[in-house]
């Protein structure tokens, strides 16, 4: 390896890789290398300012070893280029290196396996693979959202990948004190496996990763949100009930549920005006034949104190108004074989390309047009991956480039295209867009996420859970689901109605608290015999709080009053996310990091600081296991008291699930 510094950064060389390490936020140091003369200059994710930093970059000539340390992190170089990184002087992470030449360990070193793996794309990019040694008894948390139980994702191979129900943000929190950002918008594979952790590119042009190291999983999130961005201010007006539902087929629907709820003397934060109320997709505005006066709607859904979401998909049927112009002007994504068409629910479509800034102006000002200028608070930005009929990574291209090497970072800019809209009319409004896909750093462009089209059961439900509490751990603290779950095969079976409600009673305690659902069986009439239009497809069964029957009404109903009363409560825990990057859906080891037991919970979390929730995860079940930390604990509606560091049994009717509130 051939050293020298450079402006406080640490450069180091090997035949034709060039590795450059540098001081990037507190504790922390991004590690980028290429094979290339030079990097690119994306900083992707990394996109916060950066305050004035000094780096302590160490090189011994005698040993040909180097050094460089930002705080309490310090990373090594040995001669043959592996890395070692330090926390406090205390070894946390290496590079897995097992080669005769220069090689750091005491097992087998005859194999050739090194640790950053370049592997020539003919024609341009590599496959990349960085290879680390795994840490025994070490846990794994963060990464987004994937559709499995588990909270530990030691021992779990996570594609890299946007898809429904899917979001790929390659930031892991380890139990061992340090956060890593995978800083690369590509399709790829992280492995935490027992005998080595490796992070492995498809298609990328350099190694990029952001490391940071803290005392807790608190700091290291925040020390990762003031790089990547955090949450904006949240509209306190958003905090009690969304309503909606597969789907609203037209104007005099959407009035007609607003206007029972108000009967109900229930107030209605948001109503949500689902897909197919357009002509075709792509022409992005209302069928004028089931919504005439998008403007009166909105009007008097606003009188109610009721806002209105509406839905924007990115695909275009080549029969749209929009589908030539854009098609000329290079706005949509193309393939590299075959058929042009990338998406083909209800139609032959392709999907816009977010990449394009030309393309995101065109679908903004469209929807600005068609929907803002009537009075539509914010949007809905469903399959945002994007969706694509078939998830072949290696046939797309984008205007930044090949799908394989940027893909991951499309949800982000396709909301982007709404936050730049929208700031140019209203530069003070606080902003919220729906959007059913993410990167790193989404959290900054006022992104709440939810968890996709899940099916309507208890094993989802437990999925979801272990999907939002790792969510937060990897940025993204506007999280929320489709209270549920959205595929139901008939909304009128007990045991879908019994899920219904324990659901319900887990978005009580959740971001954002909204009902939806496509309620099967699909035995409604569509509305005309056309091929397209609003009227078109089918729809769901209502999906009211009123539409399962008293008993469950009333149910709901009781839970919305606890929503209510803890609204105060909600705007601290939103404040608290702007501040510092913190999730509103905690794990247990987040509050209570230094008590072992946390780290193995799975199946109770925190709202906040304060509030210990227990979901019923399970058709049947009416009590529970509830492990209570240190302190002093009440049961909110029992209201009896507890000492913490112990595991109490806790009853669970259907009417509620167990909720302690910490006392001190």
């Amino acid at each position: 390896m051939r050293f020298n510094e450079e402006k406080q950064a640490l450069i180091a060389k090997n035949g034709n890789e060039t590795l450059r390490i540098e001081a990037w936020g507190k504790d922390a140091l991004r590690v980028r290398a290429t094979e290339y003369p030079a990097f690119t200059g994306n900083d992707w994710a990394l996109s916060e300012p950066l305050t004035p930093q000094t780096a302590l970059v160490t090189i011994d000539e005698a040993k040909k070893t180097a050094a460089i340390q930002n705080g309490r992190l310090k990373v090594t170089i040995t001669p043959s280029g592996v890395l070692t990184f330090f926390k406090d002087d205390q070894e946390v992470l290496r590079e897995y290196y097992r080669n005769y030449d220069g090689s750091v360990t005491d097992e087998s070193y005859c194999m050739k396996v090194v640790n950053r793996d370049w592997k020539p794309i003919i024609g341009g990019d590599y496959g990349l693979t960085v290879r680390f040694n795994a840490n025994d008894d070490e846990k794994f948390y963060g990464m987004g959202q994937y559709q499995q139980p588990y909270l530990d994702l030691k021992g779990c191979t996570l594609e890299l990948a946007q898809r429904n129900s899917q979001v790929s943000i390659p930031f892991a929190v380890s139990s061992l004190g340090y956060g890593m950002l995978w800083n690369n918008p590509g399709i790829g594979t992280a492995n935490f496996a027992k005998n080595k952790t490796e992070w492995h590119s498809d298609a990328t042009k350099e190694m990029d990763y952001w490391f940071t190291v803290g005392d807790t999983p608190k700091q290291i999130v925040a020390n990762y949100t003031s790089v990547t961005g955090r949450a904006p201010e949240m509209d306190s007006s958003l905090l009690g009930l969304w309503q909606c539902k597969l789907r609203y087929r037209t104007q005099d629907e959407v009035l007609d549920v607003a206007r029972h709820y108000k009967q109900l003397g229930i107030p209605l934060d948001v109503i949500v005006i689902d897909f197919f109320h357009w002509t075709r997709q792509g022409d992005w505005h209302f069928d004028k034949d089931y919504w005439p006066d998008p403007k009166a709607m909105c009007d008097e859904l606003h009188a109610m104190g009721t806002k209105v979401v509406v839905s924007v998909w990115p695909s275009v049927d080549r029969k749209s108004e929009n589908f030539q112009e854009m098609f000329d002007k290079g706005y949509l994504i193309r393939t590299e074989r075959g058929s042009i068409q990338t998406y083909d629910f209800q139609g032959d479509c392709l999907e816009i390309d977010v990449t394009n800034p030309e393309a995101r102006q065109f679908i903004w000002d469209k929807c600005k047009q068609n929907y803002y200028d009537y009075g539509i608070d914010m949007f809905w930005l469903d399959n945002a991956e994007p969706d694509y009929a078939i998830y072949d990574y290696d046939n797309y291209r984008y205007y930044l480039g090949p799908a394989l090497e940027v893909t991951n970072i499309y949800p982000q800019l396709y909301v982007k295209a709404f936050v730049d809209g929208i700031r140019t009319v209203d530069p003070d409004k606080k902003q919220l867009a729906l959007v059913r896909s993410a990167w790193a750093g989404s959290q900054k462009l006022a992104t709440l996420v939810w968890s996709g089209d899940v099916p309507s059961t208890f094993a989802a439900l437990r999925d979801q859970l272990a999907a939002g509490l790792n969510m937060g751990l990897a940025g993204i603290p506007w999280w929320t689901t489709d209270v549920g779950g959205f595929m139901t095969d008939d909304w009128q079976d007990p045991d879908f109605k019994e899920l219904l409600q324990r659901w319900f009673e887990f978005a009580v305690y959740s971001p954002v608290l909204r009902m939806h659902g496509d309620r099967g069986p699909h035995d409604i009439k569509p509305l005309s015999d056309s091929d397209h239009g609003g009227g078109s497809l089918y729809t769901g069964h209502n999906n009211e709080l009123w539409s399962y029957g008293e008993d469950v009404y009333k149910v709901l109903r009781n839970q919305l009053d606890t929503r209510w009363a803890l609204k105060p409560y909600l705007e601290k825990l939103y404040q608290e996310a702007s501040e510092n990057g913190s999730p509103l859906l905690r794990t247990m080891f987040y509050e209570f990091p230094n008590d072992e037991k946390t780290w193995e919970l799975a199946d109770q979390y925190m709202f906040g600081a304060d509030y210990l929730v227990a979901p019923i995860l399970k058709l049947g079940q009416r009590e529970r296991e509830v492990y209570l930390p240190a302190g002093k604990w009440e049961n909110v509606d029992t209201h009896e008291t507890f000492d913490g560091g112990q595991t109490v049994t806790a009853a669970a009717p259907i009417e509620r699930i167990p909720v302690f509130k910490k006392l001190s």
